[in-house]
């Protein structure tokens, strides 16, 4: 009997929803049952795909080729579930499923609207294809209770809620308690308010995470229990804590797991094993060392739109156990050919992420020329490997044009707009007219390695399997002139077609990748090129 809970949130937006159902999936799983976890998402567009990473933060991408939001990243992390298309909808996808079966005639004449329409797509989704021997299916309602664009969507599941009973559904609401220092007060009023918006609309929240700076008072957990009408174990404090991965530890000692059991009258549960988050705080708390990377982008106002990539050097981190101090370096301000290059001066490693456009991309060329010739650890991903690509063009290999057609036309197209490629037995063809929207090479694909090169020493294998995300390819008609150069295609598509992974000789670690190798990487198991990365610049921090 597969059990369903959903996670909403009240009060302001940003508390946490995605990180409070991870770790609840993590303490699920610790006591041996398997999870799944789902987002649902009220803004319109179709998926993340096309919104601005500073509006949105990153946009992560599956192994089947879903641009998802990054809550699934914190899903897959906490609990190493691979998420799936199935596991992130929006209300843009929704409409636009009706509407294309209203226009085939699937509805047989009647009359569209948001109930009962709407709602039962959505309970459709939430209710699809868990996945084999699940116990317990998490959803997470994007937004805040109140929001109108969020209302089909409570709706659906108070509806759920009423068709599975209390035996199957169990509903979470996590809330803000603010701390009002002249009055010396914690405040339980938004909380009341935003739990009574949620009854308005015939949701009764069995469970409340309590989001606090501090410890709540025994009264005022009392007075949220009273009024809120759930029981006095069931108001979990949720405070602040040191790093995000003691949030399934910290909400374990406040119960929250076994309220969670308890509601579905789950009186036999193993205990749960916290062993390994145990020993990841231990290491965070106590590393042997610490090391500072300058991540380099156009987006670092925002650090949510390169989580996963800070993550995953965090999981670096662990597995060399050292601390990561990550710089966040504006790629921007180095556009200008004069600017000065200080901001990077006492890193041990530089990460160059995805992106797009030419602003803070020239930026990030002469960052990619400072690495090569100071000799320092550099790892480019996606964007930051073609562009790496295109500065050793110009530098190295003196082809003083080379550009991509990403910037415009241009007469040395070193990188340029994707025509075609294969995923499986399909071919896909792409062109520059073709809509920006779920278009690009999305999803994971296979890769071949050079025998003797550092990747796949790093690896320890020659077939990989990764994660990508982009429209624009190294052109192949340049990998001769390149290679004179002492640049290495360690890595390329079986076909030989698509180059995936350079490096570069003579030098410490300097390698590219087309793919995002953060999108695989988990605490418990950091990906091999994050680990290596990290391993490096320990050593870059003993030279210096």
């Amino acid at each position: 009997m597969i059990r369903y809970i959903f996670i909403t949130g009240g009060v302001v937006s940003s508390l946490g929803k995605g990180i409070a159902s991870a770790s609840l999936g993590a303490l699920l799983q610790s006591r041996g049952y398997r999870v799944r976890l789902r987002k649902l998402d009220p803004y319109l567009n179709v998926d993340p795909g096309t919104m601005s990473p500073r509006q949105h933060g990153e946009v992560y991408v599956t192994d089947d080729g879903a641009e998802t939001d990054l809550d699934l990243g914190h899903y897959e992390r906490f609990t190493g579930v691979s998420a799936r298309q199935s596991d992130n909808i929006t209300t843009g996808r929704i409409y636009q499923r009706i509407i294309e079966k209203e226009r085939r005639g699937d509805y047989l004449g009647a009359t569209i609207q948001v109930i009962p329409h709407v709602t039962n797509d959505i309970k459709e989704f939430v209710l699809s294809d868990p996945g084999e021997g699940v116990d317990f299916v998490l959803c997470e309602i994007g937004g805040t209770v109140g929001d109108i664009e969020g209302l089909p969507f409570f709706e659906a599941i108070r509806q759920l809620g009423q068709e599975l009973g209390p035996q199957r559904a169990c509903f979470i609401h996590l809330t803000l308690l603010p701390y009002i220092p002249a009055a010396g007060e914690m405040k339980t009023k938004p909380t009341q308010h935003s739990v009574k918006e949620l009854r308005s609309i015939g949701i009764q929240p069995q469970i409340l995470l309590c989001r606090c700076d501090r410890p709540i008072p025994v009264n005022e957990k009392g007075k949220i229990a009273s009024f809120c009408n759930v029981r006095l174990t069931s108001v979990i404090e949720a405070r602040d804590v040191g790093h995000i991965y003691d949030v399934p530890m910290a909400y374990h000692a406040e119960g929250l797991d076994s309220e969670v059991l308890s509601h579905f009258g789950i009186t036999d549960a193993p205990k749960p094993d916290l062993s390994s988050w145990e020993k990841i705080a231990q290491t965070i708390r106590h590393p042997d060392g610490h090391v500072t990377i300058a991540l380099v982008g156009k987006y670092t106002d925002v650090p949510d739109a390169y989580k996963s990539v800070s993550e995953a050097l965090g999981h670096g981190g662990l597995a060399n156990k050292v601390k990561v101090d990550i710089r966040f370096v504006d790629s921007e301000k180095f556009d200008d050919p004069k600017a000065s290059l200080d901001d990077l001066e006492g890193v041990h490693g530089i990460l160059l992420p995805g992106g797009f456009g030419e602003r803070g991309a020239h930026g990030k060329m002469r960052v990619a020329r400072y690495a090569r010739e100071h000799k320092l650890p550099c790892f480019g991903i996606c964007y930051g490997m073609q562009l790496s690509v295109v500065e050793a063009a110009r530098t190295l290999a003196g082809i003083k044009d080379a550009s991509t057609s990403e910037f415009g036309p241009t007469t040395e197209p070193v990188v340029g707009l994707m025509g075609e490629w294969t995923r499986g037995n399909e071919k896909v063809t792409r062109d520059a007219n073709t809509d920006l929207g779920g278009t690009m090479r999305l999803g994971a694909y296979p890769a071949r390695l050079k025998e003797g090169s550092l990747v796949a020493q790093v690896y320890g294998t020659l077939d990989i399997s990764e994660r990508h995300r982009h429209r624009y390819e190294v052109n192949t008609g340049y990998i001769p002139a390149l290679e004179k150069s002492g640049m290495i295609f360690s890595g390329m598509s079986p076909d030989g077609r698509l180059p995936e992974i350079v490096e570069l000789k003579d030098h410490p670690w300097f390698i590219g990748v087309q793919f995002h190798p953060e999108l695989k990487s988990r605490p418990f198991e950091p990906h091999p090129l994050f680990a290596s990365f990290i391993g490096a610049a320990v050593k870059q921090s003993r030279l210096v």
